[in-house]
């Protein structure tokens, strides 16, 4: 069985005011064109299909184009929800989905409540992303059990979802993240160590780490990245696309990367004030969009003359206004979120809902905020 694995498609995504979705249409259309080629047999989709609870009419649209188009195809496909995806949305829409071949899980199901279904004549175990909070409470009933960790409600329901295929949107322990995803989901508490990986699964299907990897040998476990580069701190180099994954009727999944450099790339310049007259020309012609990072005080027209002078520039900061760390990087200060982490820790407050919604609305922030003089 031939089986295209992709994830962290991010339908919805606006960068700094730029709807990247027409950007992410068009890698799905080249989805659909290594499906005709290669002749797959299922699309695994491992969860964040849209970046935001609420997508756009455009995101979805194109989500259900891509679904109809592998029905004419006669591929039928797997889905669930990612920490990004709005996962009540995806449940009611479920029955809809069916109709053209696509089992999608919005919430987690586990074995006993049918987290296990059958495509094709094989048998796929489907883990959607879950909240520390929810899934230790419904793992560890008993009260004097709730300190338990993530990581443990995480073996505990992996080795109850054991079949040979399995999706699942978690971070493994070790990852190689892309730098463009939710820090506070792939550390600390969040990390599953791959000893917890069912050693049942022929092959490992995940979501939720934006940088091409595979993180475990046996199982067979790996990340297909997401589609196009989705935030500045992802670098270039980092490998994305998706995986073709043969799984013969015995022995180990044979995976193929497909590394693609779908979408406009996304750069950082860092440079002194007097180098950019200079640097002009060579950022004209830089395909992508822009961020700058200037040393050097910049005045408001200077800032109107670049984003004149440069149509694909989205930013502009001051290195000196305040310590400007690349998501991934480890800088000398704290970032907000670790603060108000610490701050609650120092009162006794370490609650696990006030560090996701903190971090939503910082999300949200960025989502909306719009480059100046746009």
């Amino acid at each position: 069985m031939r089986l295209l694995h992709t994830a962290d498609w991010h339908l919805g995504k606006v960068l700094k005011g730029v709807d990247r979705t027409p950007e992410i249409g068009e890698a799905l259309k080249a989805l659909l064109e290594i499906v005709r080629r290669e002749g797959v047999d299922l699309v695994l989709v491992s969860g964040d299909l849209f970046d935001r609870p609420q997508p756009s009419a455009e995101a979805e649209a194109l989500a259900v184009e891509f679904f109809l188009e592998l029905k004419a195809l006669g591929v039928p496909a797997l889905v669930i929800a990612g920490n990004h995806d709005p996962k009540e949305r995806l449940e009611a829409l479920a029955p809809l989905f069916a109709l053209v071949g696509v089992e999608v899980r919005g919430r987690p199901l586990f074995r006993e409540e049918g987290g296990v279904v059958r495509v094709g004549g094989l048998e796929a175990a489907l883990l959607p992303f879950v909240s520390e909070r929810v899934l230790v409470k419904k793992t560890f009933q008993e009260a004097e059990d709730r300190h338990r960790s993530y990581a443990e409600a995480m073996r505990r329901i992996l080795g109850n979802l054991q079949s040979p295929l399995m999706l699942g949107h978690f971070a493994v322990e070790g990852a190689r993240p892309g730098a463009g995803e939710f820090a506070f989901h792939l550390t600390g508490s969040y990390a599953v160590p791959a000893s917890a990986l069912p050693l049942a699964a022929r092959y490992l299907a995940l979501g939720h780490i934006h940088r091409q990897q595979q993180v475990s040998e046996a199982p067979v476990a790996w990340y297909p990245g997401s589609l196009v580069q989705l935030d500045f701190g992802e670098g270039e180099e980092a490998e994305r696309g998706a995986l073709l994954v043969e799984l013969p009727p015995s022995g180990p999944a044979q995976v193929h990367p497909i590394r693609e450099r779908w979408g406009k790339p996304l750069r950082t310049y860092r440079l002194a004030l007097e180098e950019l007259d200079g640097r002009l020309g060579e950022l004209e012609r830089f395909p992508g969009y822009l961020r700058l990072v200037v040393e050097g005080r910049l005045s408001p027209e200077q800032k109107d003359r670049l984003f004149r002078h440069l149509p694909h520039l989205l930013a502009v900061e001051a290195a000196g206004a305040l310590p400007v760390v690349e998501a991934g990087e480890r800088g000398p200060e704290l970032s907000l979120l670790e603060a108000y982490g610490r701050y609650l820790k120092e009162r006794g407050r370490e609650e696990e809902a006030l560090l996701e919604r903190l971090e939503a609305v910082l999300r949200e922030v960025e989502l909306e905020t719009l480059a100046p003089g746009t």
